[in-house]
């Protein structure tokens, strides 16, 4: 939220049971990323109350000397308030705020009236006050006030237990309610008048509602950027580096409002171009070595750390405030951040209920360096299941797209990038590949979503005897290599290859927008002939979007299936049996007039794979 907002003062309270969560841990050090210049400030409230659900809290269990010198090591300058007598604590806060208001405002002042960004010390509060505070101090002679008692239910029961009853009306009553109230219920005019008018009420600040500052991003058109090919599949070009560049004229056109993110890999998602018109955002020690390649500057709008929860945290804030970003990620690591995706789907589903709230811009999510090119990461790196994720949240928010090279790339990066209230997931591998489309044919492809491929059907005017499906850059190369090794053994056979950019598609428009009718799907797919669908995820995947379709029956699903090592692309293909052999193969078995006139067709199959395997493993 502070990221561009020179004049915000963000006030972020910290419960000391969350400080012990990893993400939360390593958030301490998004200081080392705040620019007194260009940024507003941010003032973290560490709330020590000493205890979880039922058990203390290890900050509230260390010395005040150690505490201190942890958060002094963070970078910051703590300021503590401790107590727990009501009066003398809210005189003690309310003092303390405004030193630190002051303290942020003299940083930002002398940042600023240089143009010199150092990093700054900036001030927090550790305010140690009693879970529970001004509760029963003791229920049933158990201790409830200072104690994990306290926590959320400190007295039930009360229809059965009237000494319970009577507690609680104590408790109530110590507010004096009798004070603060009229007779009809209604806060005194005396209190009312206290509260804030206008925006600069909490619920009405138009920060805390960041669709109302939202402005459309000044955006190059994408078609600028497209590779220019003889023809389907005669060119090879790394996916990535055109979307990079794309990038990079966005930020260069919107330095106010525009930030990429990314854990240590940008430069190998190949999206470095951006550091042409702006570097990575630092404000820690540097060293002369950093000025060759290093690619760092303090008024940096490229956010990289280590954390792609911080990341994801930094992100959304950024979008709630009414701005927008890109995060590109590995895909095996893009599950850190199931639990904080899971949130934010939470969210934007609610919040379309909310008829107040405006529209934030959609957070796009590239997942790049994919399990089919591990080529010496490994098992350890091959995961492809965040897409079984996202298709658990709710239809009006999530949305998912596998484009199969550049072209498809760049026109399903530019509808997302003007999209709002959705999340975008964008499954691209970064490795060189085939390329198929030309602009304006992908610009057709990703309007549809899903679309037949007549270069690479022969099923024109005919009813196909198979349909060839792919989702995915590399399972779309090998479904296209197997299409071609049928039809040099089967020149009569009929084949019509569909490609699916929009995973939705797959699903009834009943249960998602985008999902095909089921005249349409039927169009496609046919009610009865066998299909060979060569998926970039899990197999189970496409079975569980397209189980309620009528030829759901036929339709054989390849996909990551856990096996896997440091291999090259076609071996770990084999060993998935999603290369073109077993596509091939599958194909023959499934269709009837080729169970057994093709048993010689699968033999030489067979061997082809078994060089194929052989080679990898002579040649890596």
């Amino acid at each position: 939220a502070a990221y561009d907002n020179p004049d915000l003062l963000v006030a972020v309270v910290v419960g000391d049971g969350e400080s012990e969560t990893g993400p939360l841990a390593t958030s301490w050090h998004s200081n080392k990323f705040l620019n007194p210049v260009c940024d507003g400030s941010v003032l973290p409230i560490l709330h020590l109350n000493g205890y979880k659900i039922n058990n203390p809290t290890l900050l509230s269990r260390i010395s005040h000397e150690e505490l201190e010198h942890l958060f002094q090591g963070y970078g910051y300058t703590p300021y503590f308030v401790e107590g727990s007598d009501p009066e003398t604590m809210h005189q003690r806060m309310a003092s303390v705020l405004e030193e630190c208001v002051l303290e942020i405002k003299r940083i930002q002042k002398e940042a600023r009236s240089t143009g010199i960004p150092t990093r700054p010390r900036w001030p927090m509060i550790i305010l140690r006050s009693p879970k529970g505070w001004t509760g029963p101090k003791e229920v049933d002679g158990h201790k409830v006030e200072g104690f994990w008692r306290s926590h959320q239910v400190p007295l039930s029961g009360m229809k059965e237990n009237p000494v319970h009853l009577k507690q609680l009306e104590v408790w109530l009553r110590s507010y004096k309610p009798e004070e603060l109230f009229d007779a009809t219920g209604k806060l005194i005019p005396e209190l009312k008048a206290l509260a804030p008018k206008g925006t600069r009420r909490m619920s009405a600040n138009p920060h805390a509602n960041g669709g109302l500052l939202r402005k459309a991003l000044r955006m190059s058109d994408f078609r600028d950027y497209a590779l220019a090919l003889d023809g389907p599949g005669k060119t090879t070009a790394e996916n990535t580096p055109p979307l990079g560049k794309f990038l990079r004229d966005i930020m260069s056109a919107n330095m106010n409002n525009f930030r990429v993110f990314g854990p240590d890999e940008n430069s190998s998602n190949k999206l470095d171009a951006v550091y042409e018109v702006s570097k990575k955002t630092w404000m820690a020690d540097t060293l002369p070595e950093d000025a060759d390649g290093g690619e760092l500057s303090p008024f940096g709008r490229v956010m990289e750390i280590l954390s792609e929860h911080t990341l994801e945290g930094w992100l959304e804030g950024y979008l709630l405030t009414g701005r927008h970003g890109f995060f590109s990620t590995y895909e095996a690591f893009v599950h850190v951040i199931d639990s904080m995706f899971n949130q934010h789907a939470k969210w934007l589903a609610m919040s379309k209920d909310v008829p107040w709230r405006a529209a934030v811009s959609s957070l796009n999510l590239l997942i790049t360096s994919t399990v089919w090119r591990q080529d010496h990461n490994g098992f350890t790196h091959q995961d492809p299941g965040f897409l079984d994720l996202v298709v658990n949240k709710s239809p009006s928010v999530t949305r998912i797209y596998l484009p199969p090279d550049v072209n498809c790339l760049l026109s399903v990066a530019d509808h997302c990038l003007k999209s709002t209230d959705y999340i975008n997931v964008i499954v691209c591998d970064k490795q060189k590949h085939l390329q198929y489309l030309d602009m304006d044919a992908a610009i057709k492809h990703c309007t549809k979503g899903i679309s037949i491929w007549e270069w690479a059907s022969n099923d024109d005017g005919f009813e196909p005897d198979l349909v060839m499906a792919s989702a995915g850059d590399i399972p779309t190369k090998e479904a296209l290599a197997a299409t071609v090794l049928l039809r040099e053994n089967f020149p009569n056979l009929k084949i019509r290859f569909i490609n699916v950019v929009d995973l939705y598609k797959l699903v009834p428009s009943s249960e998602h927008p985008h999902g095909l009718s089921d005249r349409d799907f039927d169009s496609l797919f046919t009610v009865d002939k066998p299909v060979i669908f060569n998926f970039h995820g899990y197999p189970w995947l496409i079975h569980r979007l397209a189980y309620r379709r009528n030829n759901h029956n036929n339709m054989h699903v390849r996909g990551y299936k856990e096996k896997g090592s440091i291999n090259t692309p076609l071996e770990l293909a084999i060993q998935n049996e999603t290369d073109r052999f077993s596509l091939a193969i599958d194909a023959i078995d499934r269709i009837p007039a080729l169970r057994i006139s093709g048993a010689h067709v699968k033999e030489k199959l067979r061997d082809q794979q078994i060089e194929c395997r052989n080679y990898a493993y002579e040649h890596g």
